[in-house]
């Protein structure tokens, strides 16, 4: 696994956050872009399995790092919200925070791609997209087990794989699983069955590349539309949980 990138973490954790604007949003990825070229070079990103391998490398750095709320704080957060309302509204702002990150993403390229040669770019923006999109995904999973009454255990580490494994399953974590440590969890089939997910997810952001704002426009809704389809589905998984409990 590469080794753990300051610069990078930083950024996603600002795009994750719920009252970005949306010029900095355009600001921080397109200077991610331009940081993660002169480090990584474009030519490995062109191959779709290489990317893949980075995202997921990313992602297992970041993940540790990603501010997930607790139920109070939460609360608090969300003017008292509780139960389904509190979760519908979690749902409904991280799906707002990956749709803006799409339409950032349309932005950078329609304003900054106008010559060719920084077409070559592409894979960077793609690869560095859909690390913020599941980097938002991940908090929202992390916040909805606190809404249900599920917070995932464990250590940083450890609960940074339940979270991961949990969105490449799309669903709750499973509290019986080994807690191992990231490289370890990633380098099994939990690994294979992740990289198939961001292969797909990775497909989804070629949107983003559209002709000027159209593809900013159809990148934010489908970024929105999956989000919203991830939540539903772990909030009727949570849900289910916490009804065979009472």
């Amino acid at each position: 696994m590469a080794d753990p990138d300051p610069e990078l973490t930083q950024a996603v954790q600002e795009l994750a956050e719920e009252d970005v604007e949306p010029a900095r949003r355009r600001k921080l990825l397109g200077r991610l872009v331009r940081d993660q070229a002169r480090k990584r070079g474009v030519k490995e990103l062109f191959r779709p399995k290489a990317a893949v391998r980075w995202i997921a490398d990313a992602i297992g750095d970041i993940t540790p790092h990603i501010p997930v709320r607790d139920l109070e704080t939460l609360r608090r957060h969300y003017d008292g919200l509780d139960g389904e309302q509190l979760a519908e509204r979690l749902v409904r702002n991280a799906s707002r925070v990956t749709a803006g990150i799409g339409a950032a993403g349309g932005g950078v390229a329609a304003l900054e791609w106008v010559a060719t040669p920084t077409l070559l770019s592409a894979p960077v923006l793609l690869a560095v997209e859909t690390v913020a999109v599941v980097a938002v995904e991940i908090k929202m999973i992390g916040e909805l087990h606190e809404v249900y009454q599920q917070p995932v255990p464990g250590s940083g580490t450890q609960r940074a794989v339940a979270l991961i494994q949990a969105w490449a399953h799309q669903r709750g974590v499973n509290p019986l699983a080994p807690g191992r440590g990231i490289a370890a969890a990633l380098g099994t089939a939990a690994r294979k069955e992740l990289r198939e997910r961001l292969l797909k997810r990775l497909g989804r952001n070629l949107t983003t590349l559209g002709p000027l704002l159209t593809g900013a426009a159809v990148a934010g809704f489908l970024n929105r539309r999956a989000t919203i389809s991830l939540g539903d589905q772990l909030r009727k998984d949570l849900g289910g949980r916490k009804q065979l409990t009472n």
